[in-house]
């Protein structure tokens, strides 16, 4: 769709938020930090203890955005062909037999992983492919899968029973870590009167397939300026131990920084935040306000850290506190 302007993606974006500010109550900066992910047509990490509604909130952003929605329960038990498909040995129109594919439920626009930390590590390695290529390979064929396309899934905190690590690897492929905290008093007031009555609240589609297309074009298109570049790449550089920038707390906590793919989502989401904010190209302060989403999961900790109760966002913070912004008179300047 050609006639995507700034304009009618900040439009477009507010009436997301707005169908599903509907159904989820509060967490604004939750579903903002989520629709930034749709737009940038990256992958998502929900984490919170169960019956915070990730589950709810994933499915309502799916019927705003009327696209093909599938949802994986992982479980235990759970095999690679169950998430990509398989081939499946049917009758042909001649009577004889042969093999055709049976697609899985990653064929679809979005996939919502439930639970997908609950599965094991060979289960998750099956997204892998799907997540960072965007195509599946069964049987020796690779077949692409629908644009746009993204994996949101949610995660229960590890240190709890039944649940497995996800692997490094994959954890680099999720755009943004996206912390679901407790709703506050009064929030959760209005959902249990929402939730414990006869009435039901339900989005509204006010986009499709093809403007969440467009949309997520126009993220890519955002300038960006060469400073507000460079902050991004300090940013990384700063979170590596062995890095003359690094921090004292990185250098005593942090075995391994972010990766390249770390400077990519803060450059991206960035864009992103910009345009949704009414701004035409992204700024410091847009770099600043996802850094923590875009690099909590990509920094590996220590056991000192765990010892001395230091999280990855104390280490983002610190890594903020210590990168100067690249000149004075730029923060959020266009």
């Amino acid at each position: 769709m050609s006639d995507m302007t700034p304009e009618r993606y900040a439009t477009t974006a507010a009436d997301i938020e707005r169908e599903v500010g509907r159904v989820i109550v509060g967490q604004r900066d939750l579903v903002r930090s989520v629709v930034l992910c749709l737009l940038c047509e990256g992958h998502a990490l929900l984490e919170g203890v169960p019956g915070l509604g990730k589950t709810m909130l994933l499915r309502t952003l799916a019927d705003a955005v009327d696209v093909e929605f599938s949802r994986v329960q992982f479980t235990p038990d759970l095999m690679p062909a169950d998430i990509v498909g398989t081939q499946v040995l049917e009758p042909t129109d001649d009577g004889s037999r042969d093999f055709r594919f049976r697609a899985g439920p990653v064929f679809a626009n979005l996939v919502l992983a439930d639970e997908i930390n609950r599965a094991t590590p060979k289960t998750q390695s099956a997204m892998l492919e799907a997540m960072q290529e965007r195509s599946v390979t069964v049987g020796g064929v690779t077949r692409a899968l629908p644009r746009p396309f993204l994996v949101m899934a949610t995660q229960n905190p590890l240190e709890m029973e039944g649940t497995y690590p996800l692997p490094e690897a994959q954890l680099d492929r999720f755009l943004l870590k996206i912390h679901v905290p407790l709703p506050s008093a009064d929030d959760l007031v209005m959902i249990l009167n929402r939730t414990t009555g006869t009435a039901t609240t339900t989005a509204s589609s006010v986009a499709d397939a093809e403007v969440l297309a467009a949309m997520v074009d126009l993220t890519r298109s955002v300038p960006i300026a060469d400073h507000v570049l460079r902050f991004a790449v300090d940013l990384v550089v700063a979170s590596h131990p062995e890095s003359e920038s690094a921090p004292d707390l990185v250098r005593r906590y942090v075995r391994f920084g972010a990766s390249p793919r770390g400077a990519q989502a803060l450059v991206l989401a960035s864009k992103a935040s910009a345009l949704l904010d009414g701004r035409p190209s992204s700024s410091v302060d847009d770099i600043e306000s996802v850094a923590h989403g875009a690099l909590r999961h990509r920094l590996v900790l220590g056991y000192e850290a765990t010892a001395d109760g230091v999280d990855a966002d104390q280490v983002v913070d610190a890594i903020l506190a210590s990168v100067p912004p690249p000149g004075a008179g730029v923060r959020g300047a266009p």
